[in-house]
């Protein structure tokens, strides 16, 4: 590690050593490795990396979303018209929003669709600001122009908010990954989990894959991050894509 990085390292993970009373990061990697709960690895991502998410990132997974996986829920789900659609580890929301305004675009003229979309996250912090929904039009540069007319209204001079109507389909709800019992009623038809196991080991993220697998309805859909892969992985689930897996 070159000196310039170590100095970034130490002065970002100063203050849990200062706030949770340990002598010297040896101590503290020890922690993060005996905590089974997966929080402290959390937290030592959160405070390792830039919490940087936007709209629209990585377009090709929501064109087979519109393409394919829709109209595949549309076939094997019409009968009961619930679409089931989870976005795990949800930052601050662009992600959760961008899924419903798609789907809203989908299903709009599609009568008695259920379009509420589960959003979770293990940090309030970003839950809250999801749930806001506030956004600086910078961000907002690389939305289709129609959205930003149907789904956000000016907030102040330097930004939008997600309107009623796409805010009502979504529940932020904080989850923990970690845990082993997903206290799930009903299997969702596509999971998004983008960019969250890339911070574990090849056990934790081959378990965290297998819960999903669980997770999911047969025929569904699980979306990753470009960098992640569960190639060499016996979780159930078959390769369509790069990042795109199905039960």
């Amino acid at each position: 590690m070159g000196e310039e990085k170590r100095t970034l390292v130490y002065s970002r993970l100063r203050p849990i050593l200062r706030d949770k009373g340990f002598n010297d990061f040896v101590d503290f990697m020890e922690y993060v490795r005996n905590d089974k709960s997966g929080d402290a690895r959390v937290l030592l991502a959160n405070r390792l990396t830039t919490n940087h998410t936007f709209f629209m990132r990585e377009p090709e997974h929501f064109e087979l979303l519109k393409s394919k996986v829709f109209p595949w829920i549309e076939r094997e789900f019409g009968g009961e018209r619930d679409l089931r659609l989870w976005c795990a580890g949800c930052s601050s929301g662009e992600e959760a929003y961008t899924l419903q305004m798609l789907a809203q675009d989908y299903f709009e003229n599609k009568q008695g669709w259920n379009l509420e979309i589960l959003a979770t996250d293990i940090s309030e912090k970003v839950l809250a600001q999801a749930y806001q929904g506030v956004y600086s039009k910078e961000s907002l540069s690389t939305m289709p122009e129609d959205w930003l007319r149907r789904y956000f209204r000016n907030y102040d001079a330097a930004n939008m908010i997600v309107n009623d109507a796409v805010k009502k389909n979504i529940t932020f709800r904080k989850y923990n990954l970690m845990e082993e019992n997903m206290p799930f009623k009903k299997p969702f038809q596509v999971i998004f989990c983008r960019n969250v196991m890339i911070y574990f080991d090849g056990a934790t993220r081959e378990a965290m894959a297998r819960r999903f697998q669980k997770a999911l309805a047969k025929g569904g859909y699980l979306f990753i991050g470009h960098s992640e892969s569960l190639s060499n992985m016996n979780v159930g689930l078959d390769y369509v894509r790069p990042a795109v897996y199905k039960k």
